[in-house]
Formats: structure tokens, sequence, C-alpha cells
């Protein structure tokens, strides 16, 4: 059972805010006076930070930042029982938009402080956690060819003004062996493990985080005409009926190419194929607004401790 004052860390990547970072360490600090505020120095300190609270047995453990700094965070508490807190200060933060974590620090603090803990699935690929998406082909190439400076600048944005650029690009020939179904052939594919991609968009229709499998969607074209269409067709929801895209689920997945082709995993670059990806059943403790009655939740009670 968590104590009435849970032991809290917040772990923090300032440039999610740029230049206000300082600005946002303070508000952090009168706005959550009980939690212990750690910022990030490099890339992969914020799993180190996670790694070492989770061992201390922190009772939750926030990620301050966006979906790159979740995704550290969860590999290096994974496997631990802490749950795992979201402050959604970063670029780009589809987990947050997933699980209905508000933008503004008040209220998704005021979660943490009366929420509940809810089990998610935990999907993998080559031995690498994620949380939301990974992705293979083009949009890892999107990802790696994304100059920083230009992602801050613009955000969003700046991924569809990159992937413009790579449509041109000859496709490679990505194999994906799913569990239980036909191999099939395809351009790139994502991986899902919940519905949105890149922002407010039901990329995967039918997924969700405690069902036990992941959402997958193989495009088999990527001319500029075929990336248009898909784009439609994910806005109007249609996109999974299309004759040259596949949408399945399965446990396990496995891609090989016919040259090399980089891996995404939450918006940052993981390796290339081959890659298997597996999902661990209910594996990642996260505190939620409210409690859901779906089978898959196996934690019902309310904390709501009060500071003060």
């Amino acid at each position: 059972m968590i104590p009435s004052k849970p032991a809290i860390t917040i772990i923090l990547n300032p440039a999610a805010k740029g230049e206000r970072a300082q600005f946002l360490i303070r508000k952090l600090q009168d706005l959550f006076p009980e939690a212990d505020l750690l910022t990030t120095k490099r890339a992969g300190h914020a799993c180190d930070l996670a790694k070492q609270a989770a061992a201390r047995g922190d009772d939750i453990i926030i990620a301050a930042g966006g979906d790159g700094t979740i995704n550290e965070v969860v590999n290096g508490m994974a496997g631990s029982r802490s749950a795992l807190g979201l402050l959604p200060v970063g670029t780009v933060n589809v987990f947050a938009m997933e699980l209905g974590i508000p933008s503004k620090l008040e209220k998704a603090i005021e979660i943490i402080r009366r929420g509940f803990v809810r089990h998610l699935d935990l999907p993998e690929a080559n031995g690498r956690y994620f949380v939301q998406l990974a992705g293979v082909g083009f949009d890892a190439q999107t990802v790696q060819n994304t100059d920083r400076n230009f992602k801050n600048a613009l955000g969003p944005l700046s991924y569809v003004v990159t992937a413009a650029q790579l449509a041109s690009l000859k496709p490679p020939i990505l194999t994906v062996e799913a569990e239980g179904h036909r191999t099939i052939q395809g351009s790139f594919m994502l991986v899902g493990n919940g519905r949105f991609y890149g922002g407010p968009f039901h990329f995967f229709p039918d997924a969700e985080m405690g069902d036990g499998l992941l959402d997958i969607c193989v495009f088999k074209n990527l001319t500029h005409l075929d990336l248009i269409r898909y784009f439609q067709g994910i806005v109007s929801g249609s996109h999974t009926r299309f004759k040259d895209v596949t949408y399945l689920k399965s446990k396990r997945i496995k891609v090989s190419a016919n040259q090399v082709v980089p891996v995404e995993v939450d918006g940052e670059l993981h390796g290339q194929v081959p890659v298997i990806f597996t999902v661990h059943t209910s594996a990642l403790r996260f505190w939620c607004r409210k409690r859901t009655r779906g089978r898959h939740d196996l934690f019902s009670r309310q904390t709501g401790w009060h500071v003060g």
C-alpha cells in the first residue's frame, strides 16, 4: 500500500524549455515543494537518475519533459515498484495526451497528488523500452535527419518539413513477421502502444495500453502522393482500410530489410534493423487522473494525500 506521503522525485529536462529552464525550475519548486527536483545534464542522464530513484524505493518518479525524457525515465525505472508520473513540459508530449495529462502544471501536479495507479503495458525494441510508439524506415529517417535546433524552433512541424524532403528517396523493402499473421512487406512501418502519433491523430484506432498487444501499421508505398493520401486517411480515420496499408495486432514482431534502415522509439533513434518488438503486459505502474474499471486495471485505492 502506498504511504500517505510518498517519496517523490521529479526528473526535469531543462532543454524542454530552453531559456525558460530557470523559470520552470523555480515554478516547480514553488508548486511541488514535497518533491525532490533533479535536472538532467546530458543525454542518458534521466535514465541514470530514474534508476537511482527506483533503487532508493521512491514511490513516484516524475518525468518532466517530452516523450524523449519519459522514455529515458521509464528505461531507468523499469522492473521496479515505483510509479511513473508525468509533467508534460517538452516539445512533443504525445504520451501525456494519450493518457489525458493536462499541459498546465498546476493541473498535472494535482493529478499526482490525488490520482490512482494504473498498470500499463511496456513495449520493448531490441532491449530498449518505449511507452507510445516506435517506427522503422521513413519515420525513423525523419527523426534522424531533423536538426535539434530546427526541432526546438518549429516543434512537431519540423518533422513535417524533413519528411517532405525524404519522400523522394528510394524506399527500402521491409519484411515484417508478426506472430500469428502472414509475412508482410512494405516501405515503412509504425508500432503503437497507444492510439496517437505525432499529435491528436488516432493512428492506431484499436490500440489499448493494457491489452497485452502491439498495434502495427505497415505502409507499402512512399511517394509524395502516397504520403498525402495516407495523411488524409489518418485525419479521416480511414487509413487502416487502404489496400496498401496493413493494420494488425501482435505480441511479437520481427522486422528485417534489404538495406540499412534506422529504428526510432518514442521519437529517439535506437539502432537499425533487424529489430524485434515485444510487449511486457501490465509492467509499468503509471499515476493517472482517475480510476478506470477495465479488466487490466490492478490498483483501485485512491491515495489523495495532502501537504502541509
